[in-house]
């Protein structure tokens, strides 16, 4: 419970005021561990920045230093028209494509035009659509009307496999008709249920395949515009514009440029952590303090051993493939080098650089990782090393907390004593100064 402090009533001093410059100098250890702990929250705020940016560069080494990541393989088209796409188990490779014809649906457009409300399929409100697979399939349209005949034609639930549309012309609406798959086999024909044509019967456009000549006598069909599996592993798609007559230089090959950037990915994001750990070690010349991480060895040592990952430790360097050291303590990476040395030995190239030959990206996944795993990381068990020395700092002033407050109702009681002893005092001395005013006075 806090004591009230009689503050001078009978010395005249401030006591209140003297109370505060004593606690002051008290609270001077506790000041001290309270500035102790913001200096440690500060390291740790830096560490766990550093442990962040050593966990994502964990991730980015160890895709990096997968085999099947080196093994990707791209495909490209001279010839917008022809699309390429090529999977993991496609293998380099060139073709001269050229297009013989595209795929397109069996069409039907009847000569006929009328209303919406005609009645137009006979004397039956049914007509028969002779599939391409050889089923006659009979369609009830409700009233015969035009309307009725898209509607049925088009009702999920008929199952038909074609899709009608009504065109406007100046008298009417003229139908058409077509499959809603393409390639030879998709024919069909649409009459009435007797047999007699619709609409004044139909002008045909076939369904036809797509087809490729790829030289040397090789040629290749497909039901759609799309031919897959050409070759193991890929595919080769003409697009709506493509037309028969065009051609193309195809290409199978790795993908260079998509490794080239996962490469300076991982030289950028290795920099970014040395860069980080640069910068709270600094000393500044100016102001002349140091950074919060200058005393932290574990830190430096990480540093190094980033920096180091460029050698393989027999000797050589990576510098012929683009990745080495400068001036400045930093990596740096030549795209063109790393591509020129890959083009001329990419078995070679991706060995440096993985997991099968404790490759560069190896050696950076086990220094980033030996930083930052989330048990036995150097970064991690120092975070958790100082958080354990701020809670331990926090209890040290909390405990002064109590301790002061002791301290200050001491001194209230000492200071509160001392004022009800001078006041008794004087009231003392004013009764002693009116009892001698009031005895009698003799003269000689």
């Amino acid at each position: 419970m806090a004591t009230s402090s009689i503050s001078g009533l009978a010395s005249g001093l401030d006591s209140a005021s003297i109370i505060e410059q004593f606690m002051k100098l008290e609270a001077l250890p506790q000041t001290q561990l309270k500035n102790r702990i913001t200096s440690q929250q500060s390291v740790v705020t830096k560490l766990q920045s550093l442990n962040s940016k050593a966990a994502l560069l964990t991730t980015k080494a160890e895709e990096l230093a997968k085999p099947a990541a080196w093994t990707g393989l791209t495909g490209t088209s001279s010839n917008e028209n022809i699309g390429i796409t090529a999977s993991s188990t496609a293998s380099a490779m060139s073709l001269d494509v050229t297009v013989t014809s595209v795929a397109r649906t069996h069409q039907l457009g009847f000569a006929t035009a009328a209303a919406k409300t005609d009645v137009v399929t006979g004397a039956s409100t049914q007509v028969t659509l002779d599939r391409f697979d050889g089923s006659p399939l009979t369609v009830e349209t409700g009233d015969g009307t035009l309307q009725g005949l898209v509607d049925a034609l088009n009702d999920p639930a008929n199952a038909t496999g074609v899709r009608a549309t009504l065109v406007s012309s100046s008298s009417g609406y003229r139908l058409m008709v077509e499959s809603t798959e393409t390639g030879a086999q998709s024919d069909f024909a649409l009459t009435a249920a007797d047999g007699s044509a619709l609409l004044g019967g139909a002008v045909v456009r076939a369904g036809t395949d797509a087809e490729i000549d790829l030289g040397a006598g090789i040629t290749a069909t497909s039901t759609t515009n799309t031919f897959t599996e050409l070759v193991p592993g890929v595919d080769l798609t003409l697009n709506a514009a493509a037309r028969a007559g065009d051609v193309a230089t195809v290409l199978v090959q790795r993908d260079v440029p998509a490794l080239s950037e996962q490469m300076k990915g991982l030289v950028d994001a290795v920099n970014s952590l040395v860069s980080d750990i640069d910068s709270g070690t600094a000393y500044n010349a100016t102001t002349k303090t140091s950074g919060a991480l200058a005393g932290d060895a574990g830190v430096r040592a990480l540093r190094q051993q980033l920096l180091s990952t460029v050698f393989p430790g027999d000797g050589t360097s990576l510098a012929d493939m683009g990745i080495q050291t400068d001036r400045y303590g930093k990596l740096v990476f030549d795209e063109e080098a790393f591509a020129a040395a890959y083009e001329a030995d990419p078995e070679g190239v991706s060995a440096r650089i993985t997991s099968g030959g404790n490759g560069f990206a190896e050696r950076v996944r086990v220094v980033a990782d030996a930083a930052s795993d989330k048990y036995t990381g150097s970064l991690t068990t120092a975070i958790e090393s100082r958080q354990s020395g701020i809670s331990r700092l926090q209890d040290d002033v909390d405990n002064w907390d109590t301790r002061l407050e002791l301290r200050r109702t001491t001194l209230q009681n000492q200071f509160n004593a001392l004022e009800t002893a001078l006041a008794q005092m004087q009231s003392q001395s004013s009764w002693l100064s009116s009892q001698l005013a009031s005895l009698p006075s003799y003269s000689a």
